[in-house]
């Protein structure tokens, strides 16, 4: 398996280590922060509500002008952009409770993220070449879950400030501040990298910027996904909400459990390019979501917290080794000119949905109907695998046609 990972290109090895103290921070940062601002800061949840949904909406409208942006004025000037703005976010969700700051804030951390998630993939697939880019793909996944998931367990360092005489809000403040600090600090390594190739020339239209040659592909591929986004969205952003409705379990006890949970999925994506290279790209998503689905249907049917715990962690092992051949599978299929419109694109169709049905996740558990939104969400993402299949199963990646190892 490990064969897997060697000889990777240089540039495609900064991509993938260089944003490791920006995922240990927001790992911190999206775990912890409707509980800091309503809990440590004192603001209406209410408020912390409506920060939170301006987040995922911002992200839905800046994803794909910046995709297109990133195709005309370089991948690594919006990958520095999204990273610099997001650490200066953490820092400012932190220092003030000003409710017009803390929208404008929320307003500018989609903007990171849509500038990110526009950039990253396109960048990481040039580098990586189509020989090495599934493998590029999954190290790259296995860094952010893990470093995601170690963020998840910063917020107790905040106890170590209090015993030198800082307050609980004091102690909060300056881990979020120093994590901000060290997350900027990161740009650094990414300025390294050389700038890509493959953009749209000077004084072309909109109608030019966007992915014409690769639209057919596009929509279909984003189209299974946002099925995918909309059932996830029912429970994935809720478990810690669910395990306490279902079984009485504190936050204390939940966050760290679905911390451990992004940990099993980092080690996941090491897993998932043997298989493809195995039984086919194609196959290999569609044979880890489907057997993932089974997991996410029997969630709710656990009789106690440590089955239901057991059971969601093989879900989303299973779901999110297939996250990076995903990745990997648009990124080979789209024209290098038009990966960062189409990276904006899977993005923005992917929120938005996502978002959307949290209310909905959240709507059902609140009147009592905790397993619902498992079974609704099994079905939807029955009904997505079999259009991904449908669309994508006579599909030959480059590297399948390629590669005789």
């Amino acid at each position: 398996m490990f064969d897997e990972y060697k000889d990777m290109p240089r540039e495609a090895k900064y991509l993938i280590y260089a944003p490791t103290l920006i995922y240990l921070a927001l790992g911190m940062f999206y775990f912890d922060i409707s509980y800091f601002l309503e809990s440590v800061q004192g603001i209406p949840a209410a408020l912390v509500g409506i920060v939170i949904s301006i987040m995922g909406i911002s992200t839905f409208i800046f994803s794909i002008p910046l995709g297109i942006a990133a195709d005309r004025y370089g991948r690594k000037k919006l990958l520095i952009l999204g990273n610099v703005i997001a650490s200066s976010i953490i820092a400012i969700f932190a220092l003030t409770t000003n409710p017009a700051i803390l929208v404008a804030a929320a307003f500018f951390e989609g903007v990171s993220e849509g500038a990110f998630s526009a950039s990253a993939s396109a960048l990481l697939a040039e580098k990586a070449g189509d020989v090495r880019r599934t493998s590029v793909f999954s190290m790259a996944g296995f860094v952010q879950s893990i470093a995601f998931g170690i963020g998840s367990f910063m917020v107790p360092v905040s106890l170590v400030f209090g015993i030198f005489g800082f307050t609980v809000k004091e102690s909060h403040v300056l881990l979020y501040v120093i994590l901000a600090a060290l997350s900027g600090a990161s740009t650094l390594l990414i300025v390294r990298i050389s700038e890509s190739k493959g953009l749209k020339k000077a004084g072309a239209s909109i109608r030019e910027l966007l992915p014409s040659k690769s639209k057919d592909v596009l929509i279909k591929y984003v189209f299974t996904g946002a099925i995918i986004a909309f059932g996830a969205g029912m429970v994935v952003p809720l478990m810690s909400m669910w395990f306490g409705l279902q079984y009485g379990i504190s936050d204390a006890i939940s966050v760290p459990i679905l911390g451990i949970s992004n940990i099993v999925i980092g080690f996941a994506t090491l897993f998932a390019p043997p298989l493809a290279r195995k039984i086919g790209l194609v196959r290999a998503i569609v044979l880890t979501q489907g057997i993932s689905t089974i997991f996410m249907f029997a969630t709710p049917l656990s009789p106690e917290f440590i089955s239901a715990s057991f059971v969601y962690t093989v879900r989303a092992y299973l779901m999110n080794m297939a996250s990076p051949l995903q990745q990997s599978m648009i990124m080979g299929l789209v024209p290098e000119d038009e990966r960062g419109a189409a990276s904006g694109i899977s993005a923005a169709l992917w929120r938005l949905p996502n978002a959307l049905s949290t209310s909905i996740g959240a709507w059902l558990m609140g009147i009592g109907f905790l397993a619902t939104p498992f079974y609704l969400a099994s079905i939807l993402y029955i009904v997505s695998i079999t259009l991904f299949w449908y669309y994508f199963r006579s599909t030959k990646m480059p590297e399948e046609l390629t590669d005789k190892r």
